[in-house]
């Protein structure tokens, strides 16, 4: 891989012709790793202003300073989704974080049930996790990775005018289909909701439950699976 064809997510807003100095994983990738040199060129991009193209302009083992040169392309709008999901063992929240990053949601929200796998999470590397993906995707946005909350305390604090779908593990709803305008898809641990938490998420008006098709799928792969349904028409 060329350094010009490189990605990295830096925190803006961008312009030309702004020094960058660049975090010390980025700058360590770029100089011993990549060998660049000072004149090669990349991309970075900020969730704010757009993809710009940037060269190389001071090198060194630690440190690396960029020059913001020309924007390539301007910050464009991206769909309003959520993706709450009760949180997985370590390797499958990473890779539905990742997933709904490359998917395009706009917020991660995990969540703690009665039967969730896990209670905590490094939220850092989550973020990480999602930086690196939406570098390799293309995206000109990172998602928004936030704090587990209890999906009780969630429910109770639910945004009124964000449509939210939940996953019926029955499979006796309609199928779920693209939709516009905010909204979340909910997904539940692998052994299911209680029937008081699907009690506390039902009392939203907002609620409505969806099928994610005729098979039972673990929870990671509903996640996968609810999201393409909801963005395949998205841009």
């Amino acid at each position: 891989m060329s350094i010009s064809s490189i990605r990295l997510f830096v925190p803006g807003p961008l312009a030309a012709p702004l020094d960058v100095a660049l975090s010390e994983p980025q700058s360590h990738y770029l100089a011993n790793v990549m060998r660049a040199a000072e004149g090669d060129t990349l991309r970075i991009f900020d969730g704010l202003t757009g993809e710009w193209q940037a060269a190389v302009t001071k090198i060194s083992r630690k440190a690396v300073v960029i020059q913001v040169r020309e924007c390539l392309r301007p910050q464009a709008a991206e769909p309003d989704c959520w993706l709450c999901f009760a949180l997985l063992k370590r390797a499958k929240t990473d890779m539905a974080v990742e997933k709904a990053t490359e998917l395009g949601v706009s917020v991660i929200q995990p969540i703690i049930t009665a039967r969730t796998n896990a209670d905590h999470v490094n939220l850092d590397r989550l973020r990480s996790i999602a930086i690196e993906a939406a570098e390799q995707c293309e995206r000109l946005v990172v998602p928004e990775v936030r704090a587990p909350l209890p999906v009780d305390k969630l429910m109770a604090a639910w945004p009124a005018g964000r449509a939210l779908f939940v996953a019926d593990e029955r499979r006796t709803s309609a199928l779920l289909s693209t939709q516009s305008g905010p909204s979340a898809l909910m997904v539940g641990p692998e052994g299911g909701f209680t029937g008081t938490e699907l009690e506390a998420i039902a009392r939203s008006p907002q609620v409505t439950r969806v099928s994610l098709g005729s098979r039972i799928l673990r929870a990671e792969t509903a996640a996968i699976a609810g999201l393409t349904l909801m963005l395949a028409a998205q841009p």
